[in-house]
């Protein structure tokens, strides 16, 4: 009898034993299931901050090479029409164009970068992926952004161009004018022809970027991920004209 009781009192404890070890099990594989979810959150979340981050910025983007590529080409056409006569007068205007042409791009492209919901540093390469028309941004919110991107753009030239082209035309033709009015004819002829032949670039290059943005737009919106952008920018036709670099 003893021994039966004995072997009774063992069975129980072996099932209670059993009991535990099943339950332990459970609570490791939920352990480990919430560390693999936490884990793929995780990589998820650092390929969406790698998403958003892009490519590193190029030099090219950087203040102070926006400030020197400005100081060398005023530099460069002061002295093609002025001479080497009055350089120290050139080079410091040099210098304050080109402060101030740096201080006005990068001020725009923080606003642009507050407007549409991205880092400033982004906005030179989303620029660029337009203007080629290029291949499309894979995360679903880099696409949202480029289209508040093109949106912003396309309103702005058609809030902007009923200026900016008689502007310019003040600008390259209204010198010229001035030289051949003081008896400069060949300063006057050379400034002319420069004028017509900048001009004629903008106007084209303009054009093209117009219609491009509109290729981009609408390539986006038709993968669907145009929805975020429309919404927030709302109805904007993709027939804008203007001058883009002076409109921006």
């Amino acid at each position: 009898m003893e021994s039966g009781e004995q072997q009774g009192q063992h069975g129980e404890y072996g099932e209670q034993q059993g009991q535990r070890g099943q339950h332990g099990g459970r609570e490791g594989h939920g352990q480990d299931g919430s560390a693999g979810r936490d884990g793929s959150r995780g990589q998820s979340g650092e390929r969406g901050g790698q998403g958003r981050r892009g490519r590193p910025e190029r030099w090219q983007d950087r203040w102070w090479a926006i400030a020197l590529l400005v100081l060398v080409a005023w530099v460069g056409i002061r002295l093609v029409f002025d001479g080497w006569s009055g350089w120290p007068g050139i080079l410091v205007g040099g210098f304050l164009y080109a402060g101030f042409m740096t201080w006005f791009l990068m001020r725009r492209r923080r606003r642009d970068a507050r407007a549409v919901g991205t880092d400033a540093a982004r906005v030179p390469e989303l620029e660029r992926r337009i203007a080629k028309n290029g291949e499309l941004p894979e995360d679903p919110a880099e696409r949202a952004v480029m289209v508040r991107l093109i949106r912003r753009r396309e309103e702005k030239l058609r809030r902007n161009q009923w200026w900016a082209f008689p502007l310019l035309g003040l600008v390259f033709f209204g010198l010229p004018i001035f030289w051949f009015a003081a008896g400069n004819v060949p300063m006057g002829v050379w400034g002319l022809m420069f004028g017509a032949l900048l001009l004629g670039w903008m106007v084209w290059f303009n054009r093209r970027f117009v219609r491009r943005m509109a290729r981009m737009r609408q390539r986006i919106e038709g993968v669907g991920g145009g929805s975020a952008g429309a919404s927030a920018a709302g109805p904007v036709g993709g027939g804008a004209q203007g001058f883009a670099h002076g409109a921006r």
